[in-house]
């Protein structure tokens, strides 16, 4: 606590002190977040903040003095120590108010001045400390109107602000989804869907911060234009509103210009492949139920070498592209960075990059600290190299990445000069600026350097002219320089020795000499630290002059990161160039599934997938285990992968536009929203027959399951009529229900494959091979014995399913299989549809070249029994 809060005992009228009027009045202004109020070496919390940070942060809970007669609850943290417990409070959602010392404690009358300097939300964090280094940090603002959302959002650490319009609560709920923000801003007095009040993070703000006129104003106010239409935004009105929010927020809490924000751009959902949550959660992009991110196709494809390159891989995965021109300079780059043998020698010197991106933003906040400027003066290093061996490549993507990188060495050479080269943590204790950069400083600092040595022969001169062994001259903080004799030799102090200090042991004195050296000493030390921080004040701002060709040098930087690190990929894992047409085509020769194909020791088995106008829907059967899910992922994530401009593990591919992929995958229900299982596969499925257009890549995998048999055959069989007649799209449609193999009949765009298995005795040995046709049966049993069922109940299911199949042999009403020899004896099911459909449907599935003259007149006289 500093020297000068004594006069907290002098309380006024109300009874508090002037030290807790003063924490009082900060808090009035921040009341719904923790106030770290600054008090000498320690943050201190008081009353509710400190009963709430204590359970948060598992610290002690005091009472220490008392303010309107009552004691004040308060917890504390180290000043020196304070990044790592702000860190867990933001984790946990909390926001904080840092409330500094702005007064010299030494120069101060009365109490010291204390001032809010800036609040720390989740989605406004710049310290590096508090943010994770490979993924965004995203500030994310919602406006509601009578036709849709607007959105925008901001990366405050990277100085990156984009927006975007949005027609329905579907749109929305895909757009956060693929954001996560960290914190989300939304109006007090609106109705927002139910999947934004339960995000973590959300602040609600007053109604009128989202007023559109209102954010237009603050727009352009902000990047100091006439009107918003370099930006895009100019005729959309909730989008302009939603960013006049999220401007208001930030500079609201950051307590400071914002240079590094120069410009808003837009991300119109039409530009991108449409990914909804569920589809997001199933093709696991980047995260798992169990949180093993190395699992995920972004941990299989995260090679970057550079914290920037890793965030800008993850913006892509999430946002694949539809603009095959872009795709394919992308691809190109690739293709040529492999054929050039260059790959190795560029990750060599990516590997030296720092966190570039966010370095610029903390300069452009006047934030950033001395490693920080020597972590981009060795950037800055290494642009000419990688410019070099660019030059040698050919590709048009790869060398106007080479342009952007631009010609810095004129801010590298004042960085080299101007930084030691490890330079401290911190700038205010000094030791940044290198020797030879400031003439007045070098001699400031021989004045502070030349000090010890004066002091040793002080200190040898006055034992001898004393003749006092054990004479010292020390120095502290508070006295400053002395000379100290012990107390049993007092009586020897030489007359010119004036008293300073008495201690238990001893006496310290200062002598005219030692109190000159002093004056001259302590000067030259304070105003060499003055000189360093001004200096250090002015080299950041000469790099803010170079800020937006530094920032763009940045970003080229994080891109090439990125295109070798697929082009590592490829090399690593056998991976192809996919070819983009404009055909309605997906074609996939030996397809594999990227993370299966990681993660196993056993050779991975390919599959094909071939579909076209023609032929529109695979129903894929087989028994479980057998990788029918794999296959529809690996689908999914080649489509995904290409759509990035990355390489794809299959042996080739061509892949026509791609508008979304829709995914019904896994069960699980919902106990935040009261759904059950099947409820979730309904809500998931009405979305997908709701929006899935003949660009749309589906997959669907067992559809029904949920319910009774009868009402799950019978939705599953609609569901796949839908998709293949009315939404026309790409889809993979895995089922269990034999059934509805019968829906793949000349002309429908509907064909039957199936995962190949194989028995031997009670053994089930998986291929894993996709074949054309329907499966012969499920394994179901057999699956469950390799799960380990106890034999006893393999036995008693085996007995209770020949008791079963001989019942409905009897009445008539066994499952329906696929209409094959093997299988024309077995009796048909009824009564799901009408005794006319039942028969319709069975002549559908008969394959008359496949039939024995035998088998022929069977069949005809069981289509006969179900008339």
């Amino acid at each position: 606590m500093d020297v000068k809060d004594s006069s907290k005992n002098e309380r006024g009228a109300d009874g508090h002190t002037p030290l807790m009027k003063q924490f009082f009045a900060a808090k009035a202004e921040f009341p719904d977040v923790l106030l770290f109020f600054r008090m000498g070496d320690f943050y201190e919390l008081f009353y509710d903040d400190a009963r709430k940070a204590a359970a948060l942060l598992d610290i002690t809970l005091t009472k220490r003095g008392s303010s309107a007669g009552e004691p004040i609850p308060m917890c504390g943290v180290p000043a020196h120590a304070y990044e790592g417990y702000l860190a867990r409070l933001v984790a946990l959602g909390e926001s904080v108010a840092i409330c500094e010392q702005i007064g010299d404690p030494a120069t101060s009358k009365g109490i010291v001045e204390r001032k809010v300097v800036r609040v720390v939300t989740p989605g406004t964090l710049t310290d590096e400390a508090l943010l994770d280094d490979r993924r965004d940090n995203i500030l994310l603002a919602i406006s509601r109107g009578k036709h849709g959302f607007g959105l925008a959002w901001a990366d405050v650490s990277a100085g990156r602000m984009l927006a975007n319009e949005v027609a329905d609560e579907d749109a929305l709920e895909a757009e956060v989804a693929r954001l996560s923000p960290a914190e989300t801003l939304i109006a007090d007095d609106d109705a927002y869907p139910a999947f934004i009040e339960q995000l973590k993070g959300v602040r609600k703000r007053a109604p009128w911060l989202f007023d559109s006129d209102a954010g237009q104003r603050k727009l352009e106010q902000f990047f100091k234009v006439q009107d918003l239409s370099a930006f895009g935004i100019q005729n959309q009105a909730l989008a302009i509103a939603a960013a006049g929010a999220l401007l208001g927020y930030v500079e609201e809490t950051q307590k400071q210009q914002l240079p590094h924000l120069t410009h808003i751009a837009t991300e119109p959902t039409s530009e991108s492949i449409t990914l909804n949550a569920a589809t997001r959660r199933h093709l696991e992009l980047d995260t798992r139920v169990d949180g093993d991110i190395r699992h995920t196709l972004l941990g299989v494809l995260d090679s970057t070498r550079s914290p920037m390159g890793g965030r800008l891989l993850r913006r892509w995965l999430q946002r694949p592209l539809r603009d095959q021109s872009i795709l394919n300079l992308r691809l190109q780059a690739v293709e040529a960075l492999l054929q050039s043998n260059a790959v190795e020698d560029l990750r060599d010197v990516l590997r030296g990059l720092g966190d570039m991106e966010r370095i610029l933003s903390r300069v452009a906040l006047r934030s950033a600290r001395p490693r920080d400027l020597s972590t981009l003066r060795d950037g800055l290093t290494l642009a000419p190299q990688l410019q070099q061996t660019l030059s040698r490549i050919e590709s048009p993507m790869l060398a106007s990445l080479a342009a952007e990188l631009g010609g810095h060495a004129d801010t590298q050479a004042l960085l080299q000069r101007a930084v030691v080269e490890h330079p401290p943590m911190l700038a205010r204790d000094g030791g940044v600026i290198a020797e030879g950069f400031d003439a007045e400083l070098d001699e400031l600092r021989r004045l502070s350097t030349h000090a010890d040595q004066f002091l040793v022969d002080l200190e040898l001169r006055e034992r001898e002219a004393s003749g006092i062994a054990n004479l010292k001259v020390g120095y502290n903080r508070v006295h400053g320089y002395y000379i100290e004799i012990s107390k049993g030799q007092i009586d020897r102090a030489p007359t010119h020795y004036t008293r300073r200090q008495t201690l238990a042991n001893a006496e310290r004195y200062i002598t005219e000499e030692l109190k000159s050296f002093e004056d001259k000493v302590l000067s030259a030390r304070d105003r060499s630290l003055s000189r360093e921080n001004a200096l250090y004040a002015e080299l950041v701002e000469s790099l803010n002059v170079e800020l937006e060709a530094l920032k763009r040098c940045a970003t080229a930087l994080a891109t090439l990161d990125v295109l070798t690190g697929f082009a590592e990929r490829a090399d690593a894992l056998d991976w192809r160039k996919p070819t983009l047409s404009a055909e309605n085509v997906l074609k996939i020769d030996a397809g594999r599934h990227p993370v299966v194909e990681a993660v196993r020791a056993a050779p991975f088995t390919p599959n094909d997938v071939n579909l076209d106008d023609a032929h529109r829907m695979l129903v894929i059967t087989g028994p479980n285990m057998g990788g029918k899910s794999t296959y529809m992922r690996q689908t999914a994530l080649i489509v995904l992968l290409a759509h990035i401009g990355s390489f794809v593990p299959a042996a080739a591919a061509t892949l026509g536009p791609i508008d979304r992929i829709l995914t019904r995958i896994g069960a699980g229900d919902d106990l935040a929203k009261g759904q059950s299982t099947f409820m979730v596969e309904m809500t998931e499925t009405s979305y997908i027959l709701h929006h899935a257009t003949e660009h749309s890549l589906v997959l669907m995998d067992e559809i029904g399951r949920g319910t009774s048999t009868y009402d799950g055959l019978a939705l599953a069989h609609a569901c796949a009529r839908h998709l293949a007649e009315h939404n026309r799209s790409h889809t993979l449609f895995a089922t269990h229900y034999f059934e509805l193999t019968a829906l793949a009949t000349p002309g429908s765009g509907i064909e039957n494959v199936h995962l190949d298995a194989v028995e031997h005795g009670e053994t089930l040995v998986f291929m894993h091979r996709v074949k054309p046709g329907p499966a012969d049966r499920s394994y179901g049993l057999q699956v469950a014995s390799l799960a380990g069922m106890p034999r006893t109940v393999i036995r008693d299911a085996r007995a209770h399913l020949a008791e079963l199949e001989a019942h409905a042999q009897a009445h008539g009403t066994a499952p329906q299989a696929p209409m094959t020899p093997e299988r024309l004896d077995a009796p048909q099911q009824i009564g799901l549809f009408s005794p006319a459909s039942a028969a319709l449907d069975a002549l559908q599935s008969i394959d008359p070249d496949e039939l024995t003259p035998k088998q022929a007149l069977e069949a005809l006289y069981r289509l006969k029994s179900l008339t």
